[in-house]
């Protein structure tokens, strides 16, 4: 049994260093950076709790679950308050959120992000005290507890005067929360392995299957849909689906794209992938300006009148019009192609959007726009 084992772990380290070795495709990406498996996921996690010892800048009066929350804490203590007398304004109520990651074990710790639920005005210099953290299903799963890490800050002087930094109501604990309880992932006995792509594409899917089964050496692996591929387990590695996975997760593929224009019209940004083509199409670009100008004049009385000095309020209008030049885009243009043409132009950004709206009207652009 012992001698299987080395002949299996010493055709495993000889079958990564060959992949490391294959020449990698421009575009090649890994099967880990393209698809996840199913079951192996992180979990989220959640919890509300108290922040102590801000310096004046915690919940007011008029945010009375935090009066509350204390005075609950301290009868649980065995001290007994009058909650009219509290004035809580170094105590912040805060929601504590976190990820669990998959395979997570009692003892370890993860970062958690505290975020103000009341009217603080900053969490700088508090410390959260300690928190459950539950799953949906309600059971506790993590305990957070430390000093914040604020990345910003809020001052507020005398006369209204007042500069804020960033976002002073939401701190990072690092490993601020220890690991209670895990969630149950049992891989190890599977005969088959479901990988799901991050963006579904039939195209990259049949190429990931087709390379599974080339580097497994057999037909192992198959793409039922666009997001999913399933891989049967090899005899060679039943039980041993962590080796199976560090050799189909080193795996590249090519993944296909859909071509798309992106826009963004609050910032005048606009993406456009490798894909995009332009069908036929002749553009002809030119901005007119109309500029109104206003001034006021005073005429005076003519002499030896009784008359008044008038003021009278005077308009110019003046319209330019630029020259209006014609570019023709042949079929199949690439992105660089309608880039040049464009420029040639002397296409503004924003100028960019109207015309590449305008080719998607007529039809003639083979990409899916987008605006943000």
């Amino acid at each position: 049994m012992g001698s299987a084992d080395g002949t299996m772990r010493t055709f495993v380290t000889m079958l990564l260093l060959a992949l490391a070795a294959l020449p990698r495709p421009a575009d090649a990406a890994r099967i880990k950076d393209l698809a996840d498996v199913r079951g192996v996921r992180a979990n989220q996690l959640y919890g509300y709790g108290l922040v102590m010892g801000l310096d004046g800048t915690g919940d007011s009066d008029k945010t009375r679950f935090t009066i509350q929350s204390v005075v609950s804490m301290l009868s649980r203590m065995g001290i007994r308050v009058d909650p009219k007398g509290l004035k809580l304004k170094n105590v912040a109520a805060v929601i504590v959120t976190a990820e669990l990651p998959p395979f997570a074990k009692p003892g370890s710790t993860i970062d958690v992000t505290v975020s103000s639920i009341g009217d603080a005005r900053s969490l700088t210099g508090g410390t959260l005290l300690v928190t459950p953290l539950r799953g949906h299903d309600g059971q506790i799963y993590a305990m957070a507890q430390g000093a914040m890490s604020v990345g910003g800050f809020s001052f507020k002087g005398g006369g209204g005067d007042a500069e804020i930094r960033n976002h002073p109501t939401v701190a990072r604990v690092p490993d601020g929360a220890i690991v209670e309880r895990e969630v149950p992932v049992n891989i190890a006995d599977r005969t088959s392995l479901t990988l799901q792509l991050r963006d579904a594409d039939f195209t990259t899917a049949a190429r990931m299957a087709k390379v599974v089964n080339m580097n497994l050496g057999g037909n192992f692996a198959r793409a039922p849909d666009s997001g999913t591929v399933m891989v049967d387990v090899p005899p060679p590695y039943q039980g041993r689906i962590v080796e199976l996975m560090s050799v189909v997760e080193r795996l590249e593929v090519t993944p296909d794209q859909v071509a798309k224009v992106i826009i963004n019209e609050r910032t005048g940004t606009v993406i456009m992938g490798q894909d995009v083509r332009i069908s036929p199409v002749a553009v002809s670009h030119g901005n007119l300006t109309v500029s109104i100008k206003r001034d006021k004049k005073a005429v005076p009385a003519a002499p030896l009148t009784p008359g008044e000095t008038v003021v009278e309020d005077n308009a110019t209008l003046d319209v330019t019009e630029e020259k209006a030049n014609l570019i023709e885009l042949d079929e199949g243009a690439s992105l660089s192609d309608v880039v040049e043409g464009l420029n040639r132009l002397g296409a503004s950004p924003r100028d960019l959007m109207t015309i590449l709206q305008a080719i998607k009207e007529a039809g003639a652009l083979r990409a899916d726009l987008e605006v943000m």
